[in-house]
């Protein structure tokens, strides 16, 4: 893997068990950002929130879920994962992923993307309140699937409203969405696609889950300083 904008360490040459980061100190300041997409748009999600803590200062590897990290997960501050929902069900490949990783994802400040035209309905205005609570509790009952599929609850979670690329779809995957976009209130027209995605909102988010990261780092640095100190302490009096 080449040296790029999103994985600036380029080719891995390390042994992936192994955490060589950790002992130089830039793991306070990596984030993982995996994502699982299928018609590309929840990449674009996961590329718009890797430019967000880019220029928020970290070191961001974006990274698809169904490809073996370059680094092992204990080389990273935190990770992102992004998922697109289709039938109701969270991409597989993101599904096997936190299977796969759970006890290292649990062991940092993790947030879940959760991507889905359900979303979309949530957020439209024009919507009643009883409509847009309906499309909140689908919206909920795909996230706990997730959970109790992974057994793992991430730090934050937030639902993204997708988008309907009507263009990119085949024939019958394009009737599908149709029908699911009139249920859901969204735009039926086939001719073009349509983006329901908040941008700004995403990177109110990407703001919020900074400080969520820099906190959580100043904690665990507390909490070894104090430990060092009272080793220290303790070593003294034996001496």
């Amino acid at each position: 893997m080449s040296s790029s904008a999103w994985n600036p360490f380029g080719p891995a040459h390390f042994d992936p068990r192994k955490s060589e980061l950790r002992p130089s100190g830039l793991a306070s300041k990596r984030i993982a950002v995996f994502f699982a997409t299928r018609e590309g748009h929840t990449q674009r999600v996961a590329e718009r929130l890797t430019s967000d803590l880019l220029a928020l200062g970290f070191d961001v590897d974006l990274l698809p879920a169904g490809q073996r990290p370059p680094f092992a997960l204990a080389n990273y501050c935190a990770a992102v994962l992004a998922a697109s929902v289709h039938a109701g069900n969270h991409e597989k490949e993101m599904v096997e992923f936190v299977k796969d990783h759970r006890l290292e994802l649990e062991g940092m400040p993790t947030a879940f993307l959760s991507v889905t035209l359900s979303e979309a309905g949530v957020e439209m205005p024009e919507k009643s309140a009883a409509e847009r609570a309906s499309f909140a509790n689908d919206v909920n009952t795909m996230l706990d699937k997730f959970y109790a599929e992974t057994h793992w609850h991430p730090t934050v979670a937030k639902p993204v409203a997708g988008a309907l690329l009507y263009t990119h779809y085949n024939f019958l995957v394009r009737l599908i969405m149709k029908r699911i976009a009139r249920k859901a209130g969204a735009s039926t027209d086939t001719s073009r696609d349509h983006d329901y995605t908040d941008w700004v909102g995403l990177d109110k988010f990407a703001d919020e889950l900074a400080a969520t990261i820099r906190s959580a780092h100043l904690e665990r640095s507390g909490a070894a300083t104090s430990a060092e100190s009272t080793g220290a302490q303790t070593q003294e009096r034996h001496d």
